[in-house]
C-alpha cells in the first residue's frame, strides 16, 4: 500500500513538473510573441547543436559497451562454472 502511495506520488510529481516547465514565461517581449525566424536572431543567441548530439551519442555507446562487456564477463563465469560442474559430475560416475 505504501509502495502504490509513492508510486502516485512520484508520477505526480514527475507529470507536474512537465506541465509547470512547459508554461510561457511571464512578461511581454518578443520571444513570447510567438515563432521568430532563426534569420532574425542575433548570432549568439543560438546553440550549436552537434557537439549536443555527438556527445550524447558517444556516451550512449560507452554505455553499451560496458553494458555489453558485463554480460561477456558474467556469461564466461557461469561457462567456466557449468565446465568445472560437468567435470565433477564425470568424474562421479566413473
Amino acid at each position: 500500500m505504501i509502495r502504490r502511495t509513492w508510486i502516485a506520488l512520484v508520477s505526480c510529481l514527475l507529470l507536474g513538473a512537465t506541465v509547470f516547465a512547459q508554461q510561457p514565461a511571464q512578461g511581454g517581449g518578443a520571444a513570447t510573441d510567438g515563432f521568430v525566424p532563426l534569420g532574425s536572431l542575433p548570432p549568439g543567441e543560438g546553440l550549436p547543436a552537434a557537439p549536443f548530439l555527438i556527445g550524447s551519442y558517444a556516451f550512449f555507446l560507452v554505455l553499451m559497451l560496458f553494458y555489453l562487456w558485463t554480460i561477456w564477463r558474467r556469461l564466461s563465469k557461469v561457462e567456466k562454472e557449468m565446465r568445472e560442474l560437468a567435470r565433477r559430475q564425470g568424474g562421479a560416475a566413473r
